[in-house]
C-alpha cells in the first residue's frame, strides 16, 4: 500500500469503528508505510510502554522570535530549488522545530501531531540514553575503559565479554551483527523480535533483547573501525541497569528528564522481560526533543545547573574520521560517530541525534542552532530525504546568520 505526503488524501489507518481490515495497524505492518503515518505517534496503543516521568520541576519555557522561514528557498543537491514548506512536505515531515539562540522561531506540526503529542525517536533514543550514561560516567558509577562484562558478568559468554564500556558507546566492538533492517532474518530483524517490535515466528526466535545480546560472537578485535550496530545501545543500558540497579525509563526520568525542563512525560517500549528499548523505543514530544538539543547547546547545563558533564558533551563532537569507513562515507566523507551521535563533518562543531525514517536532532554550537525533525518516511534509510533535510538544515543556519 502506498503512503502519502501531508499535501496528498489521507490513507484511513485506524479510521472507524472498527478500522477496516486493510487500514488496521497490527504488530506485523506498524512500522511500514502507510501505517507507520499513524502508528509513530500512537506507538502505547500498539506495544507495552513504560513511563518516562517528567517529575516536578518547572518546564523550561523558550522565549519565541518567530520567522517565516517556510518560504526560504533551499538549493537540493539534484539541483531543484524548493521552499522549505515545500522540503517538510517532501519529506514526509510531523514535526520540525528550530530553536536560534535559545528562542524557538520556527516551529510547525502535521500529520495530526501537536505540541503535546508523542513520537517515536527511533534511534535518536540511543543518543539520549547515552546523555545519561554520560551522567552516570560523571559521577564514577560508570567506568569507560571498564568491560561491560564488569558490570553484567553474563556477558563474558558472548561476544561483547572483553568489550569496553567506551568500545561499545563508540561502536567500535569487533562482535558480528548486521544491521539490514529489511531482512527479518539478520541480526537487527532477531533484535526486533526479542523487543517485542515484531511478533516470533519459531522457537528459535530471542524472547528478550537480553537473549539477543548473549546469542552474538566476535569476529574481530575490539577496538577497530566504526560499524554500525544497535544492539550495542543496548548494551549499554543493561550496564547502566546493573551498575545503579534500577529501570531504564526510571534513570532517564530521574537523570535526565526531570531535570531539564521537560513538558510531558515521555515512554519507552517494553520487550517480554520488561526491559525498555534503549536502542529504539522512547517517544517523546517535538520541543522535549529540542530541549534535550538546546541541553547539549548549553554544554550539559539548565539555568545553571549542570546536569551532563560539560567535558562529556564536548566529546561528542569529537569523533575520529579515520575508523569511520565504507558506505557511511557516501553521505559524510568527513563523518565520525563518538558517544552514540553522529557527526557530519570532523572539522565542525556541529552533532546528531538520528533515527530511521527520517528522525533528527541537529545540534549547531557554531550556528546557535538546534532542529528537530520528527517524520513518517516510507523508508528506512533514503539517502535522497536525508541528503535533502540536510540542505534545509544548512540553509536555515545561513539565512539566520546573515540576518541576525
Amino acid at each position: 500500500m502506498l503512503t502519502y505526503k501531508n499535501s496528498e488524501p489521507t490513507i484511513p489507518v485506524m479510521q472507524g469503528s472498527p478500522p477496516s481490515p486493510e487500514h488496521r495497524v497490527t504488530l506485523k505492518n506498524w512500522d511500514s508505510p502507510p501505517y507507520n503515518r499513524w502508528s509513530f505517534q500512537h506507538v502505547r496503543e500498539v506495544l507495552p510502554t513504560a513511563p518516562v516521568a517528567r517529575g516536578d520541576e518547572p518546564v523550561r519555557h523558550f522565549p519565541r522570535s518567530e520567522q517565516n522561514l517556510g518560504d526560504l528557498d533551499i538549493d537540493l543537491p539534484d539541483g531543484r530549488r524548493v521552499s522549505l514548506d515545500g522540503i517538510l512536505d517532501e519529506t514526509y515531515t510531523d514535526g520540525f522545530l528550530i530553536i536560534h539562540r535559545g528562542s524557538i522561531i520556527f516551529e510547525r506540526y502535521y500529520n495530526g501531531m501537536n505540541d503535546k503529542t508523542l513520537h517515536l525517536s527511533q534511534s535518536m533514543a540511543k543518543s539520549v540514553c547515552a546523555t545519561v550514561a554520560g551522567i552516570l560516567i560523571g559521577r564514577g558509577v560508570l567506568e569507560l575503559d571498564a568491560p561491560v562484562s564488569t558490570y553484567v558478568p553474563e556477558f563474558a559468554a558472548c561476544g561483547y565479554g572483553t568489550a569496553t564500556l567506551r568500545q561499545i558507546m563508540d561502536m567500535r566492538s569487533g562482535v558480528k551483527f548486521s544491521e539490514v533492517y529489511t531482512d527479518p532474518t539478520s541480526d537487527v530483524g532477531r533484535l526486533d523480535v526479542g523487543s517485542g517490535w515484531k511478533p516470533k515466528r519459531d522457537n528459535l526466535d530471542p524472547e528478550n533483547v537480553f537473549d539477543v545480546i548473549l546469542g552474538l560472537h566476535q569476529e574481530r578485535e575490539h577496538g577497530g573501525n566504526f560499524e554500525y550496530r544497535s544492539i550495542e545501545t543496548d548494551v549499554m543500558a543493561h550496564c547502566m541497569e546493573r551498575a545503579t540497579n534500577s529501570r531504564l525509563a526510571d534513570l532517564v526520568s530521574t537523570e535526565l528528564w526531570s531535570v531539564m525542563g521537560a513538558e510531558c512525560d515521555a515512554d519507552f517500549t517494553l520487550d517480554p522481560a520488561g526491559y525498555a528499548m534503549a536502542s529504539g523505543g522512547l517517544s517523546g514530544s517535538l520541543r522535549d526533543y529540542g530541549r534535550f538539543g538546546q541541553l547539549h547547546m548549553d554544554n550539559g547545563a539548565v539555568d545553571g545547573r549542570q546536569i551532563v558533564p560539560a567535558n562529556w558533551v564536548g566529546e561528542c563532537s569529537q569523533g575520529d574520521n579515520a575508523v569511520f569507513h565504507g558506505h557511511y562515507r557516501e553521505i559524510y566523507p568527513n563523518g565520525a560517530y563518538r558517544n552514540q551521535f553522529w557527526i557530519a563533518d570532523v572539522n565542525s562543531r556541529a552533532y546528531m541525534a538520528r533515527g530511521v525514517f527520517g528522525q533528527l536532532i541537529h545540534i549547531d554550537p557554531d550556528n546557535e542552532m538546534v532542529t528537530v525533525k520528527l517524520s513518517t518516511w516510507p523508508d528506512f534509510l533514503n539517502v535522497e530525504l536525508a541528503m535533502n533535510t540536510a540542505a534545509a538544515v544548512a540553509a536555515i543556519a545561513r539565512e539566520l546568520t546573515t540576518n541576525t
